[in-house]
């Protein structure tokens, strides 16, 4: 298993299913999720895409001028295009705008599985859309985990 993070160089995925781990990252609020799934995958031939940025610096001005914060969202879409299946997380703890738009962007890729514990604000919004598009919808983080590896296993 690869991982690429933002900070990375080009890895090539060419002949491995990858991920990219979308959802909450909220510094200082999310847990860190991207690095279970990591784990769990860790002895399997597969690229993933990890969007939790080492060197992230919160003084960034959001804007696209600024040269980091481009990188990191350009860095981000194009991995969510690119990616074989896009495993998304929304912490309850998190508000996850970003997120949330993800979900709506990438909503009818066929590539999603979700996971939202009770408890996320927008849950109800998050079931509506994974129900509309028919994205397997998981309430914790070890049942999606398992959904993710059933899939991957099928396109192997």
């Amino acid at each position: 298993m690869t991982v690429t993070k933002p900070d990375d160089e080009y890895q090539d995925k060419t002949g491995y299913n990858t991920v990219f781990l979308a959802g909450s990252i909220e510094m200082g609020v999310a847990e860190d999720w991207q690095t279970k799934v990591a784990n769990h995958f860790s002895k399997w031939s597969l690229g993933i895409y990890n969007p939790r940025r080492d060197s992230w610096n919160s003084d960034w001005k959001q804007e696209e001028s600024t040269p980091e914060f481009n990188h990191q969202v350009n860095w981000e879409l194009n991995s969510l295009n690119s990616a074989d299946h896009i495993f998304m997380y929304f912490d309850p703890s998190t508000k996850s705008p970003i997120s949330l738009m993800e979900l709506g962007l990438y909503a009818a890729s066929g590539k999603m599985i979700v996971c939202c514990p009770k408890g996320f604000w927008r849950r109800g919004n998050v079931q509506i859309i994974c129900t509309r598009f028919n994205i397997p919808l998981f309430d914790n983080l070890a049942d999606a985990i398992g959904a993710l590896e059933t899939r991957i296993r099928a396109v192997k």
